[in-house]
């Protein structure tokens, strides 16, 4: 599929993607993301990868636009809260329960 990112056309495939996305460890989700296999890669680390430009050149909007197009599935924000990342208000709540001073008192 040919498009256009930066002002400058590529012709990318959905295995073309794949195959550059082998092996990329993804970076922190903090805004939009895609979905490549199993791992969720923040769309600005795609467009870098697979473009090979800076990525104060594009934008995520451009990136979410080409992959959607080759059947990947785009996210508009970060994920939840990560696995083991408590709460404030949670943690206090719990400590009460159990008799405990809280987080100041740890």
């Amino acid at each position: 599929m040919r498009c256009v990112i930066a002002r400058y056309p590529f012709d990318l495939t959905k295995d073309g993607v794949l195959a550059s996305m082998k092996g990329v460890r993804p970076e922190v989700v903090t805004g939009a993301s895609v979905t490549i296999g199993r791992r969720r890669y923040p769309v600005k680390q795609v467009g870098r990868v697979i473009t090979r430009q800076d990525p104060r050149d594009f934008t995520a909007g451009e990136v979410v636009r080409a992959m959607t197009r080759l059947g990947f599935t785009c996210h508009d924000g970060p994920e939840d809260t990560p696995v083991g990342v408590a709460e404030p208000a949670l943690v206090d709540a719990t400590s009460a329960l159990f008799g405990g001073a809280g987080p100041a008192g740890w």
